[in-house]
């Protein structure tokens, strides 16, 4: 029997009912965020993506989930105020995923900035760029400790000098005059938190349902027209409101349904990852970030053993696809070794690039870096039926932005709010472990018999979900897989509960296979055969899906994968 069989069943389901109560298209985390949130009041709702869950803007973030201390100088201070609060309560309700991030600022001057950046703020980024000097940094970090602190839940920052500093960073470059050091929160693997949040809202309302690989092509009446992109076949679905939150590709769905907006203006933003222990090293556990004279920023920080490098702010077309160009790895590289340039790098070291368009507002002559990171809702005009588009929106805010979204859909239907989303704990963050005593006691009581490695692992990719997927792993013989990454029986568990469709699915976004450089071709095709016959592929399909992975990982996240010689 294949075990792909829990999709089919959400399919039938959508097909055999053919109406819903809230169409989403577009299963980014804000998608996801809305369903979770109606399905906790009884709202029926379908969410449909024309690739897997998570795979678009969600997947090409900087995995950080943050104040924003530089919209305070956009004089966002609505956006930062509910950016900290929201960033706080991430640290509480998904802890297994979003984890306390020390941020270092190298700076090298005083007073510079204090002139321009109120120049900035008034025109919105027309002004020169120019280097924050400690003065206007220190202000920055007093006004963020106000909005951030929260009774104490992130410690506040604080100021060292150049001796200070090169004795905490010693490989930090020794002309810089100050450091600031402030908290804010890394996300460690965001597709499987934006995972944990769908299987949330599948488990709280039977009669809602989440459908990967599913496009929105067309509209017929008050009927939206869906493809099953891995039938090719097309069905219809009516429901009586219609959200789309398809990020940068926001425009185009509603095209797509007959309706024209020029709502969006996203930017891209590129990343790389480094295996370089020396860099490693250099960091101190801390993320880096670094505003260059020219106003270019940099964020060095480490995750799973690697160092991620971001972002860039570009702006990009959503028809064509992202991709981190060579240039943007020289500017990373550049800015690095302003940092620590006694680093040595090398594009050998590069194990992963990624690139996506940020679902930014259209923004005409504003400056890329000042367009606001807000979001809006829309009711767009002209469609038979009521239908909302989400505009802006970003990784930290999802649970407020997914509670305010619900709000208007509610009132579109007529029904009040039940309960909020506040507080409530996400996934495999429910009565997760906070202490290294509390995690060693609940690994020994929750997953008998599993090597500490083995234990650690699973505990970091599931939270307390882990307990379910040991239970289902003890069961019956199990080998690992793509040395030590994941396990048969846990494939097994994968195509059993987590929707997976594609090879990608696994190597991109249900584990890290690919995010760590480890993702060869013998790795794939190790994958593939195991997963072959849970999902039902023939040798034809196996080898299709290993080709699409290795073009996908070649062509969109910059590397060489080389099949091995078929025997």
């Amino acid at each position: 029997m294949t075990r792909n069989s829990q999709r089919g069943d959400e399919l039938a389901a959508v097909r055999e009912s053919g109406r819903t109560t809230v169409l989403i298209i577009g299963a980014g985390i804000n998608g996801i965020s809305l369903f979770r949130d109606l399905a906790l009041q009884g709202v029926n709702a379908v969410i449909v993506d024309r690739g897997d869950f998570a795979s678009g803007a969600s997947a090409a973030s900087s995995h950080m989930i943050h104040g924003g201390i530089r919209y305070l100088e956009n004089g966002e201070f609505r956006l930062v105020r509910e950016s900290v609060q929201e960033r706080n309560g991430l640290l509480r309700i998904a802890p297994h995923y979003v984890k306390p991030l020390e941020t270092t600022i190298p700076i090298y001057s005083t007073f510079s900035g204090i002139l321009t950046a109120p120049l900035r703020f008034l025109t919105h980024g027309s002004e020169k760029p120019q280097e924050r000097g400690a003065v206007l940094i220190k202000i920055g970090l007093t006004i963020y400790d106000l909005f951030s602190r929260d009774g104490g839940a992130v410690p506040r920052h604080r100021f060292f000098g150049r001796r200070r500093s090169l004795k905490e960073l010693p490989a930090l470059d020794p002309k810089v005059k100050y450091t600031a050091t402030y908290y804010d929160a890394s996300m460690h693997d965001p597709e499987r938190l934006a995972l944990d949040v769908l299987q949330d809202g599948r488990s709280a309302n039977p009669h809602s349902h989440a459908l990967n690989y599913v496009e929105a092509v067309g509209s017929r009446g008050d009927e939206v027209l869906l493809r099953d992109l891995e039938s090719a076949e097309e069905f219809s679905i009516h429901a009586d409101v219609v959200v789309n939150t398809s990020g940068p590709w926001t425009d185009l769905t509603n095209d797509a349904l007959g309706a024209e907006t020029r709502f969006m203006g996203g930017t891209k933003g590129s990343h790389i990852v480094l295996d370089h222990p020396e860099l490693l090293a250099a960091t101190q556990g801390r993320e880096i970030f670094f505003e260059h004279s020219d106003g270019r920023i940099v964020l060095i920080y480490p995750l799973k053993g690697r160092v991620l490098v971001g972002t860039t702010d570009i702006e990009a077309d959503p028809r064509e696809a992202a991709r981190c160009t060579e240039e943007e790895v020289d500017y990373f590289f550049e800015l690095i070794n302003h940092v620590f340039p006694s680093v040595e790098l090398d594009r050998q070291q590069i194990v992963y690039r990624f690139s996506g368009i940020r679902p930014l507002p259209r923004h005409e002559d504003t400056a890329p870096g000042f367009v606001s990171r807000d979001y809006r809702i829309e009711l767009v005009e002209g469609t038979a039926v009521p239908t909302l588009s989400l505009v802006g929106g970003k990784w930290t805010t999802f649970r407020a932005l997914g509670e305010a979204l619900s709000d208007r859909v509610l009132e579109l239907i007529g029904r009040t709010r039940t309960i909020t989303t506040t507080g409530v704990p996400i996934g495999g963050g429910l009565g997760f472990p906070r202490t290294v005593r509390a995690r060693t006691t609940w690994k020994q009581t929750n997953l008998p018999g599993a090597e500490p490695s083995r234990a650690d692992q699973l505990l970091a990719r599931y939270g307390t979900r882990a307990a379910e997927v040991w239970a289902h792993i003890e069961r019956e013989e199990d080998h690992m897989l793509a040395g030590g990454a994941v396990s048969t029986r846990e494939l097994e568990w994968m195509a059993d509960n987590e929707l997976v469709v594609r090879l990608a699915d696994v190597v991109l976004r249900r584990t890290s296979i690919a995010f760590v450089g480890d993702a060869t071709g013998e790795v794939l095709e190790e994958l593939a055969d195991a997963l072959a016959p849970l999902l039902g592929w023939s040798e034809s399909r196996r080898d299709a899906e290993i080709e699409a992975t290795v073009q996908i990982l070649n062509d969109a996240h910059g590397l060489a994968i080389e099949l091995p010689a078929r025997r």
